[in-house]
């Protein structure tokens, strides 16, 4: 068998499929991630949907019997919708990240690699292939380091000069031995603006995040949004690109290449207030094909809630009423008090003050307080 010819009949096949850009490195461990995940764990840096086995996501061969290479590719995603449209008054609009816009990207990407497994065990029947997509073991953007599809940018995100960091990454384990391809010597220089721009400070060093503290990870939590962050979170109901909008790498990047991944302006920059009264079969009709839908319905309304409050949409006050009134769940009930609190507006005063009297959750009775603080204070 000619390894090289193969290495090049199956870069052939990846655009063929609709793969972008494809990667070959071999399946040595990943010591230098070692060090930093232990680190990460030492500071409770870990947003906690990782793979927790350290060993798995550094070590190729725990997860493949004798693996010889690891195939990197990448997908790129839009930057921009292609219809543009601004919040207004009465009509206050939530947004989701750019990589839960169109089809969840795992379905795609698993689609891809599903074929490219298929091509090689066409052309090496008894080659040994393991594929995943971001809930793998393995570190997708290590993986993708190594390849050569990308540097790993100070935001923690792999840019590829292509596509700057609009990319989806998957990755295949084989035990078939490719020539590795050459990492992408790192460009982002002195530049430090992700750093500047992220909310939360979560970016607590270049290539270092702070998972508890980012945005696209306290978005997919499901209980109360601590104080700190809640303002800070603004109209995002799913997920956070303040890191990669203010890369220079990503100015003027914007392709449109899977129609599955386009953007659906009444999807991914929905409406705030029918979000709250969704029947969880409304939720699943309109949201549930995103990869921002997994964590279910109540994150999203808890954040729409927020989004709500940012805007102060007077509009809403009877919805976040009926809600501290009568939602069986503490957390939208308890969000809902703090954001009739940043309203300032008597009728929501009221409704605190009557709230006070009937809610018996301690957590609720807390976020009751909050909001009418915020009322009273200057």
């Amino acid at each position: 068998m000619d390894i090289t010819q193969l290495k090049q009949e199956v870069i052939e096949y990846s655009k063929q499929i609709g793969i972008d850009k494809i990667g070959f490195t071999t399946a040595e461990p990943f010591m230098e991630l070692k060090n930093r995940l232990i680190r990460q764990q030492q500071l409770n840096y870990q947003s906690g949907f990782e793979e927790p086995d350290i060993e798995k996501r550094v070590t190729p061969a725990l997860l493949l019997d004798e693996p010889h290479s690891i195939i990197s590719i990448a997908l790129a995603y839009p930057a921009k919708m292609k219809v543009r449209f601004q919040s207004k008054k009465g009509e206050r609009r939530g947004i989701f990240c750019r990589a839960s816009w169109g089809v969840d990207y795992h379905h795609i990407l698993r689609d891809r690699l599903k074929k490219l497994e298929a091509f090689i065990l066409s052309k090496v029947p008894d080659a040994r292939v393991k594929s995943m997509v971001d809930t793998g073991e393995l570190s997708d953007r290590a993986v993708a380091e190594r390849a050569g599809i990308g540097w790993s940018g100070k935001n923690c995100a792999i840019i590829t000069p292509e596509f700057g960091s609009y990319v989806y990454l998957g990755e295949l384990l084989t035990s078939i031995p490719f020539e590795p391809d050459q990492p992408i010597e790192d460009q982002c220089g002195t530049c430090n603006k992700c750093l500047e721009a992220c909310p939360t400070g979560a970016l607590v060093q270049g290539g270092q995040i702070n998972a508890q503290r980012c945005i696209g990870f306290l978005t997919q939590t499901k209980d109360f949004v601590p104080d700190e962050f809640r303002e800070k979170i603004g109209n995002r109901i799913y997920g956070c690109d303040s890191c990669q909008t203010s890369c220079p790498m990503n100015k003027g990047k914007d392709f449109h290449f899977h129609e599955e991944m386009d953007s659906n302006i009444e999807i991914n920059k929905p409406l705030l207030r029918p979000i709250l009264k969704m029947s969880n079969r409304e939720f699943k009709e309109q949201f549930g094909h995103l990869a921002g839908s997994w964590r279910g319905k109540k994150p999203i309304q808890r954040n729409a809630i927020l989004a709500i409050a940012h805007f102060k949409d007077e509009t809403a006050i009877p919805d976040l009423i009926e809600i501290m009134k009568k939602d069986s769940r503490p957390v939208l009930r308890g969000t809902s008090a703090w954001a009739l609190g940043k309203m300032k507006n008597e009728t929501a005063l009221h409704a605190l003050l009557e709230a006070k009297e009937k809610e018996e959750d301690l957590d609720v009775l807390a976020e009751i307080e909050k909001g009418l603080n915020l009322y009273y204070e200057e």
